[in-house]
C-alpha cells in the first residue's frame, strides 16, 4: 500500500484535530503521534517476526507473552483483578474496545509502562521517561480511532516512513524545529555524492528526525536491487527512484539493522522521533543515543558496552546545529580550537576527529565557516586542508532554510586520507523548490542533479579545467582551486572566492552573495562580542 494522497489527508486530518483539540505544540504532538504508531504497528510487527522465527526455525518470544500485574488499582477493576494477560496489550484488544476515561488511564498507566519494559530490551530504550500526552479522554479517543482507520497492518515500511516524515513534515509548516529538520532533497544529493555502501558504519552526531541515515538507508538498498525491484514514488512534489533491496543477503540485511547506522542528538523528544522515523522503516535496532558529543567523551570500553565502533566511522552525515553557543568550560578537550564556542566549528573538528582512515564525510555548514577570520577559522580550515583531502565545497543557494534561517549554507565534502591538493567548488542557484519564505513549492529548475554529477565525475571535470583557455568564457556552475592557492588566502575556502571572472560582467559579483557574507561576517563578529562579555563578566564577578 503506497502512502497515497487519501492516506496523506487522513494524517492531516489527525493533526488537524490534535490543534482544534487543544494541543497545539507541534513538536509534541509529532512525538504523541509516533507513540501511537509505534503501539498500532507492534502488533502486525510481532506477528512479522513470529512468522520469520517460523521460517528461521528460531526460537521467538512474543511481547505479548506472559501477565502483566496493573500498575494502577482503578485499572484492576476495569478487568477483575490485579494482573492481566500481556495479550491485553495488542492494539486490537484495547484501541478498538476502550473509550473516554477508562481509556486515558489504561493507555497512561498501563500501555505506555508496558512497551517501556518492550523498548528496554532495543538497542535504544526511545520510550525511557516517555508519558501521555494526549490526556483529554475525548481528543485521545478521537486521535486513536483516526490512526486505526489508517489501516497501517497492510503499509510496508516505505509507507509507514512516508508517512511519518509528512508528520515532520507538518512540523516544518508549523515553523518548528527548524534547526534539526534538514531539507530531504538536499540531504539525498549530498548521500548522492559520499555514496555510502553495504559493509560501511554511517554516522550523524546531531541526527535530529534521522533524515540522513534514512536517506542512506535508502541509498544503499537503491544501489542492491535488481530491476524488477525498482519503482519511482512521488516526494514532495517530485519523482524519486527507490529499491528494495533484493540484491542484499541474509547477512548483509543483518548488518543494516544492527550494525550501520548510529547518531546521537541531544533532546530526547528528537531521539524518540529519530528512533521511530527509523524503526518504521524497519530499522529497530538503530543506536540513536541522547548524548551532546560537545560536552561529553566515551573512552574505547564505554563504546563497546555500548555497541558502537571503536576505531570511528566510514561515513559521516550531518546537519549540526549553528549559530548556538557551548559553554567554555563544559567543552571536552578533545573538540577544542582555539578559544572558540561556537557549535559549528566544534561539532566540525569532533567529525574530522570521529572518522576512520579512509572515511567520508558530508556536512552542512553556514557559510562564515568556510571564510570566518577568527584564529579558530583559520586552524580549523589549515587542518583540513593539511591533514584531510577536501574534495568539495557546494555551495546551496540562500533561502535553503527557509522557513527557519535566512544563514546561508555550504556542504564540506572531505574524506581522511592524504593531504587536500585540490579542491571542487560547486555553486547552485536553484535547488528544485522556490527560493521563497516556504521554501515548498516544487520547480523545475534544479542544479543539483548536475552538480552531484559533476562531484562523481571529478577526476574528468578537472582535466577539463586544466585544459582549459584562461581567457575563454567559464559558463559552468563548478571550478576548482588548488591547494596552493587556498593557503595563499587564508585557507578561505568560499567558492565565490575562486569563482573565474565572467568576461562579460568583471569584477561585479553577486550583491546577495556579498550580502550573505556580510551577514556572516556580523553573526561571527556578535558571536565574539558575547564570548568577551562572558569573559569580562567572570574576571570581574
Amino acid at each position: 500500500m503506497p502512502f497515497t494522497p487519501e492516506l496523506r489527508q487522513k494524517v492531516d486530518q489527525i493533526r488537524d484535530y490534535l490543534y482544534g483539540g487543544g494541543y497545539p505544540d507541534p513538536v509534541s504532538n509529532a512525538e504523541q503521534l509516533a507513540f501511537l504508531l509505534y503501539f498500532n504497528m507492534a502488533e502486525p510487527l510481532d506477528a512479522q517476526h513470529a512468522a520469520r522465527a517460523r521460517v528461521t526455525k528460531q526460537r521467538h518470544d512474543s511481547i505479548y507473552a506472559g501477565e502483566w500485574a496493573l500498575k494502577n488499582p482503578l485499572n484492576g477493576v476495569m478487568f477483575d483483578g490485579q494482573t492481566i494477560p500481556r495479550e491485553r496489550f495488542r492494539w486490537s484488544q484495547w484501541a478498538k474496545v476502550m473509550s473516554g476515561e477508562n481509556l486515558v488511564r489504561f493507555v497512561r498507566d498501563e500501555v505506555f509502562p508496558f512497551f517501556a519494559e518492550v523498548a528496554e530490551r532495543s538497542a535504544v530504550n526511545f520510550m525511557d521517561g516517555a508519558r501521555l500526552g494526549l490526556d483529554e479522554p475525548t481528543v485521545l479517543t478521537q486521535a486513536i480511532g483516526k490512526i486505526d482507520e489508517l489501516r497501517l497492518d497492510s503499509a510496508d515500511a516505505d509507507t509507514k516512513g512516508d508517512l511519518f516524515e509528512h508528520v515532520l513534515r507538518q512540523i516544518k509548516k508549523a515553523g518548528e524545529l527548524g534547526q534539526f529538520r534538514t531539507p530531504r532533497h538536499v540531504i539525498r544529493a549530498i548521500v548522492r555524492m559520499i555514496a555510502p555502501d553495504i559493509g560501511e558504519t554511517i554516522y550523524d552526531p546531531a541526527a535530529g528526525t534521522a533524515g540522513f541515515l534514512v536517506a542512506a538507508y535508502d541509498f544503499i538498498r537503491l544501489a542492491h536491487s535488481s530491476e524488477h525491484a525498482l519503482e519511482t514514488v512521488e516526494v514532495d512534489g517530485k519523482p524519486l527512484r527507490r529499491g528494495h533491496g533484493d540484491r542484499l543477503n541474509l547477512a548483509q540485511w543483518q548488518a543494516l539493522q544492527e550494525r550501520t547506522f548510529y547518531g546521537n542528538d541531544v533532546d530526547p523528544k528528537m531521539v524518540r522521533l529519530a528512533t521511530m522515523n527509523l524503526s518504521l522503516r524497519g530499522l529497530p535496532e538503530v543506536r540513536i543515543q541522547k548524548r551532546n558529543v560537545l560536552t561529553t567523551t566515551l573512552d574505547n570500553e564505554q563504546k563497546r558496552e555500548r555497541g558502537l565502533p571503536v576505531e570511528g566511522y566510514h561515513v559521516i552525515l550531518a546537519n549540526p546545529p549553528f549559530s548556538g553557543r557551548v559553554d567554555k568550560d563544559r567543552i571536552v578537550e578533545e573538540v577544542k580550537v582555539g578559544g572558540t564556542t561556537a557549535t559549528e566549528i566544534l561539532f566540525l573538528k569532533y567529525m574530522m576527529d570521529s572518522l576512520r582512515p579512509g572515511g567520508r564525510c558530508g556536512v552542512i555548514v553556514p557559510e562564515g565557516v568556510l571564510f570566518g577570520s577568527t584564529g579558530a577559522h583559520k586552524e580549523l580550515r589549515r587542518q583540513l586542508l593539511e591533514n584531510f583531502r577536501v574534495d568539495a565545497v557546494l555551495s546551496l543557494p540562500g533561502g535553503v532554510f527557509q522557513p527557519y534561517s535566512g544563514v546561508k549554507t555550504s556542504v564540506l565534502l572531505f574524506s581522511k586520507q592524504g593531504s587536500t591538493e585540490r579542491v571542487l567548488f560547486l555553486h547552485a542557484d536553484a535547488d528544485g523548490y522556490k527560493l521563497d519564505a516556504n521554501h515548498d513549492a516544487a520547480v523545475e529548475a534544479d542544479d543539483l542533479p548536475g552538480l552531484v554529477e559533476a562531484f562523481q565525475a571529478r577526476a574528468e571535470r578537472w582535466a577539463a579545467w586544466r585544459d582549459r583557455d584562461p581567457q575563454a568564457e567559464w559558463a559552468e556552475k563548478w571550478w576548482f582551486a588548488t591547494a596552493e592557492e587556498i593557503r595563499g588566502n587564508d585557507f578561505n575556502l568560499s567558492a565565490g572566492r575562486y569563482r573565474p571572472m565572467s568576461q562579460a560582467q568583471v569584477e561585479h559579483r553577486n550583491p546577495l552573495e556579498l550580502l550573505d557574507e556580510l551577514a556572516a561576517i556580523e553573526a561571527e563578529i556578535a558571536g565574539e562580542i558575547e564570548e568577551l562579555r562572558t569573559a569580562l563578566t567572570r574576571s570581574t564577578a
